[in-house]
């Protein structure tokens, strides 16, 4: 079914995945346009039958930023013809996303339907006029009316995250009085114009699919009476497709990380297509083509949206249709090269896919190597996988050689993290990638350079990654002492009071993987983060149920310590360690801020805290307190020197080459761009 075709009635789409809209920073000025048509037609060629832009503003006080993407302009249709016919060529249909801000607007410029600021900006929205309401209408009609003169099939009208349409149903923005507020009625009203003179203007070929918030997750948001009854009145108008979005951006509950489970959201699509009746498109956490199947099949929709999953893989359909879906480079939702980057005004990627957001750069690297080398890879972590893939890909005969008895490394033990579960998922992918291309994986195998090229390799590649830094304090050799990596091997176990020393990434995911158990399911997963059913709770808000409730945690004293003065988790991604935060509160973890360590004995952990002493009496401690590169392949000397002395190219990255902050983002991008790189 994901894979057969659908009439939506302008249009007839070849299957029924659609990539949904994201901003990927290539919309924004003109001078990208070609790069941006090829990232979309790559998506296309990749086989997604619906392509959703990033959002594009009716006017300039819609933009999300001072510098953001507006249709407004018969020159900027005209450019975006690229775009079009980019996608037409490789038989898909794409729509242009119209998206107004409202106080989410990075700029002073913003307006909503009150006065007011969003604690997402720091700009105060000035309340829209009644001219100015009319006025914003007449512009989403003039936008819709360029994206049809610059090919478009139709736009999607955003209305959904929080935006200005979904801040004009709510009471919690929306306090006017005029025609425009005051009732539930009058709310819907700016949204269901919209629509409305959309249509009127664009005639009935011209699909106009609406981004409708389900659940708003945020104090003062609809209940499900009143989203039923603006999906009636929104298909009246003219809506052809509801494409359902979860959550505002300024709310407290996690929609699209990791450690939200997949297709959490999707029986709320399935509520909306039974009850109104109308095509609705379900999004949020899917990621994978036999969830798709699934919530098609129990008829909760009739399309499948997918945004970060075509970064990670554009060829995720095409691979389907093959039967090749073990080879899917799957999502794993951890935001580092997408959201975080476009929070940070960086252009999207993705972590496991570096290639995402360069496809006209790369256009010029030949896909074979010229003059493919024989490559010995020492170390299969995601750095030494990432290169061997990209390097094997290209035509090098590449050999991995791992001294441990699995792949994976670091990611290895990430992926044991509670909420952390998909990592597996990229080493799956790395997994049947090397056997499909014949690349042969040398498991419990030590290889130094002077042996590999004494074997006949070209150029030897060390990604033998990092090993846990043991830091100088006195006692940290005592028994209850234990390296991170022991205890997530399952090498070691800790008691019931533990202090876990460094509060890094790491030192977070340790204190998650000692107070719940993995693989939380969907309702466990809203009961603890306080998720109804908007039927009976306005906005989908009810009160978050205690951790020691939830049946899948552990009864344990966990203390976080770190020997920085600022809060725990700060450096943590923007868009993820506010959850990571919220996790740690929750599970009652005590946290230890600006710590000075004394010495770790039969006591327990004796610390300097304030300038005042204290003993942490636990039984067992772990050691999250850094990590130093693993270059014994090397023999334990540097990369200059072993290339001298074995006579062959030798190339250090991931962990082994910069270990202070342990990066597989970094680690994969240089590994790939190193692949690329070779003949």
């Amino acid at each position: 079914m994901f894979t057969s075709p659908l009439d939506l009635g302008p249009l007839t789409l070849r299957n029924r995945l659609v990539m949904g809209s994201m901003h990927v920073g290539l919309e924004d000025r003109h001078r990208d346009l070609d790069a941006f048509a090829a990232y979309l037609a790559r998506r296309a060629a990749g086989g997604a039958a619906l392509l959703v832009t990033g959002g594009y503003s009716p006017d300039l006080a819609g933009r999300l930023t001072p510098v953001g993407s507006t249709m407004a302009r018969r020159r900027t249709a005209r450019g975006h013809r690229r775009v079009t016919a980019a996608v037409h060529d490789e038989g898909a249909h794409i729509v242009l996303q119209l998206l107004h801000a409202g106080r989410y607007g990075y700029h002073p410029l913003s307006r909503a339907p009150s006065a007011s600021r969003s604690p997402i900006t720091p700009f105060r929205a000035r309340a829209l006029s009644a001219r100015g309401v009319e006025r914003t209408i007449g512009h989403y009609v003039r936008a819709a009316r360029l994206a049809q003169r610059a090919g478009y099939d139709g736009v999607e009208v955003m209305g959904s995250e929080g935006y200005l349409l979904n801040q004009f149903l709510a009471e919690r923005v929306n306090r006017r009085t005029d025609a425009w507020g005051g009732s539930a009625r009058a709310r819907m009203r700016m949204p269901v114009e919209v629509v409305r003179r959309i249509r009127a203007a664009t005639g009935p070929g011209f699909l106009i699919q609406y981004r409708i918030s389900l659940l708003d997750l945020v104090e003062g948001g609809q209940d499900w009476a009143e989203i039923l009854e603006l999906t009636g009145r929104l298909a009246e108008a003219g809506v052809d497709v509801f494409n359902t979005g979860i959550g505002w951006h300024e709310a407290r509950v996690p929609t699209i990380v990791t450690s939200v489970p997949r297709a959490a959201f999707a029986d709320l699509s399935g509520r909306l297509r039974r009850e109104a009746g109308v095509t609705v498109c379900a999004s949020n956490r899917i990621n994978d083509p036999d969830v798709a199947e699934a919530i098609l099949a129990r008829g909760d929709a009739d399309l499948i949206s997918m945004a970060r999953p075509l970064l990670a893989d554009p060829d995720l359909m095409a691979k389907t249709v093959a039967g090749r879906t073990g080879q899917i480079n799957t999502c794993i939702a951890c935001n580092q090269a997408c959201l975080d980057h476009v929070f940070a005004n960086k252009r999207a990627s993705c972590l496991v896919n570096p290639l995402a957001g360069r496809e006209l750069a790369l256009a010029a690297t030949p896909p074979r190597a010229a003059a493919p080398a024989r490559v010995a890879v020492l170390g299969a972590g995601v750095a030494g996988l990432a290169f061997a893939e990209a390097a094997a890909g290209r035509g090098h005969a590449v050999e991995v050689f791992e001294a441990a008895e699995a792949i994976g490394g670091q990611f290895r033990l990430a992926a044991r993290i509670p909420g952390k579960e998909e990592y597996a998922q990229t080493l799956r992918y790395f997994d049947r990638r090397l056997a499909a291309l014949g690349v042969p994986v040398h498991l419990g195998r030590r290889a130094g350079v002077a042996e590999l090229a004494a074997a006949g390799f070209d150029r030897v590649v060390v990604a033998t990654g990092v090993r846990p830094r043991v830091p100088e304090i006195e006692g940290v050799h005592h028994p209850m002492v234990m390296r991170y990596d022991e205890l997530l091997s399952g090498a070691r176990e800790v008691g019931r009071r533990v202090a876990v020393l460094g509060a890094g990434g790491i030192g977070v995911d340790v204190a998650q993987f000692l107070t719940r158990r993995p693989d939380r399911d969907v309702a466990v997963w809203r009961r603890a983060w306080g998720v109804g059913d908007p039927a009976a709770a306005r906005a989908g808000l009810v009160e978050r149920a205690p951790h020691a409730e939830l049946p899948d945690t552990i009864d344990r004293e966990v203390h976080l310590l770190q020997r920085k003065s600022t809060r725990i988790g700060a450096g943590l991604g923007k868009t993820t360690g506010w959850v990571h935060r919220a996790e740690l509160r929750a599970a009652g973890v005590v946290q230890h801020t600006g710590v000075a360590y004394r010495r770790i004995d039969d006591a327990g952990v004796h610390i300097t805290v304030d300038g005042a002493d204290r003993v942490l009496a636990v039984d067992s401690v772990v050691l999250c307190t850094g990590q130093v590169s693993e270059l014994a392949a090397l023999g334990g000397v540097d990369a200059a020197a072993a290339a001298e002395a074995a006579g062959i190219p030798v190339d250090v990255i991931g962990g082994a080459d910069v270990a202070a902050e342990l990066d597989a983002k970094r680690a994969i991008r240089q590994a790939v761009d190193l692949a690329l790189s070779l003949g």
